[in-house]
């Protein structure tokens, strides 16, 4: 429950606070680029539930794709979308989520429909979690575009080495979570340290 409060109140005041740049994000992305300013795409969330991500547009319209392994350099991805994804601002609709109870602030990142279907036996405590704005894989992998971009088949490097990384990265979580963990992984995300 604290857990809960503590992401609706910061999340709320987070919104009301950055609104100016919200609406200069929106702003920059409608006259850049053709489409919608979000982006809303079907997530897997707490006990595999599927919710409606909802995140700034970042990528072409024509061009989206549910892959989750993204390389540096895409092409799909649109120039202002190149600077929202470095500084992780395209992420910051998410809070809306988050106040909806569909998210936390931090948990494992929510993955598109078939990621989930992966996780057995003791992985599957990954699903007893909000998935998260941020989290322990997300800062490890802070730059996984770079590092997806250096390999010949990302795909295949994200699904059979990154992605079990980051299952075992959220189970650490799960079993040491803690409201102050949770503010320390918050506060390394903002600033870009670790924790």
């Amino acid at each position: 429950m604290t857990k809960r409060l503590f992401d609706f109140c910061s999340s709320l005041i987070g919104l009301i606070l950055l609104m100016p740049v919200l609406i200069l994000i929106s702003i920059a992305i409608k006259i850049s680029s053709s489409g919608p300013v979000l982006f809303c795409q079907k997530r897997v969330g707490k006990d595999g539930k599927l919710f409606t991500l909802i995140k700034f547009r970042s990528m072409t319209v024509q061009q989206e794709s549910n892959s989750t392994a993204t390389v540096l350099g895409d092409v799909r991805i649109t120039k202002i979308g190149v600077f929202l994804r470095k500084y992780k601002l395209d992420e910051l609709p998410e809070l809306w989520n988050v106040i909806k109870g569909e998210m936390s602030l931090v948990g494992p990142r929510p993955d598109v429909p078939g990621y989930a279907d992966k996780l057995v036996g003791k992985d599957r405590n990954v699903l007893k979690l909000r998935p998260g704005v941020t989290g322990t894989a997300s800062l490890k992998y802070a730059n996984e575009e770079e590092i997806l971009a250096t390999k010949d088949n990302p795909q295949k490097y994200n699904d059979e080495v990154i992605f079990p990384d980051k299952v075992k990265l959220n189970l650490d979580y799960y079993e040491n979570q803690s409201l102050w963990l949770d503010i320390k992984i918050i506060f390394a995300t903002i600033f870009r340290t670790s924790y």
